[in-house]
């Protein structure tokens, strides 16, 4: 392309490559989700239907973006995370962000009536974005159990909060009053007391969220193919193996060892 008089604006483009040999965070909030829930009505205190959504939603960032080793959402979030050594988009935040936003919104509406077919899309769904750096196996750990915490207090609120309100006949104020103060043992003692559930018997969805990992489908398959082998001049026929994968949800603790010790291949060593 020619240059022009004008390219000299391109000097005013702020460097954003992000810090190499760390994992990089693109973690998406759907934006005034509280008001985009209740024009679609959604259940509560926890719609299934919304839930596989988001994580269909977040299946299809992963399939486009194969860098993304592991992903954790709960209720309107989701985090995506990328290797360390990843060098898609050139490590450029802006672009790894924007890209991850618009997959996702657009997956968001694009399945939008396989999981809500008696409810149209009144209007389009917005999502933030924002890139977090963790250079530690250990930090990135921390943030997703961090992640995952979050998701047990709020939903143990919100159980609590509209069980009261659905069963317990009280109003959202009184709701509210009712759990004002109150730890996590209170809650379950209004649960249990109150209304006979064993908050620990609720589906691990909502308690643990949902954790996206590439795992096989099926054995590894042999192909041959044509190559042309290093200082020869002719191409060859060679046999290789390869795996098929596909992304995979999983609703468990993540916080503990047990899930990293099972999925090995997720982190990559420190020392890289």
């Amino acid at each position: 392309m020619a240059k022009s008089k004008f390219e000299y604006v391109r000097q005013f483009e702020t460097d954003d490559t992000c810090l190499r040999n760390c994992y990089i965070v693109v973690r998406l909030d759907g934006r005034n989700f509280h008001k985009f829930s209740e024009k679609h009505n959604f259940a509560k205190p926890n719609d299934n239907r919304a839930l596989g959504l988001m994580t269909r939603s977040a299946q299809s960032v992963m399939e486009e973006l194969e860098d993304v080793v592991i992903a954790y959402g709960q209720s309107d979030e989701f985090s995506f995370v990328f290797k360390r050594t990843s060098t898609w988009f050139k490590r450029r935040a802006s672009k790894l962000m924007t890209h991850v936003a618009s997959q996702f919104s657009s997956s968001y509406v694009f399945y939008w009536k396989e999981y809500f077919a008696e409810q149209p899309l009144l209007y389009p769904p917005g999502f933030d974005g924002r890139v977090v750096l963790y250079p530690s196996n250990r930090n990135l750990r921390d943030y997703l159990s961090w992640r995952q915490a979050d998701c047990h207090v709020n939903n143990l609120y919100n159980t609590s909060f509209w069980t009261l309100i659905q069963k317990g006949g009280l109003t959202t104020i009184q709701a509210e009053e009712r759990l004002k103060g109150t730890l996590a043992a209170d809650k379950n003692e209004i649960l249990f007391s109150d209304f006979d559930i064993n908050y620990n018997n609720e589906p691990m969805l909502l308690r643990k969220g949902t954790t996206l990992i590439w795992e096989k489908v099926r054995p590894n398959e042999a192909v041959t193919k044509m190559v042309k082998l290093p200082n020869a001049e002719e191409q060859k026929e060679i046999t290789v193996t390869r795996s098929r994968k596909r992304v995979c949800p999983h609703h468990c603790d993540i916080i503990g060892d047990q899930f990293w010790e099972e999925h090995p291949d997720i982190l990559e060593r420190d020392d890289c």
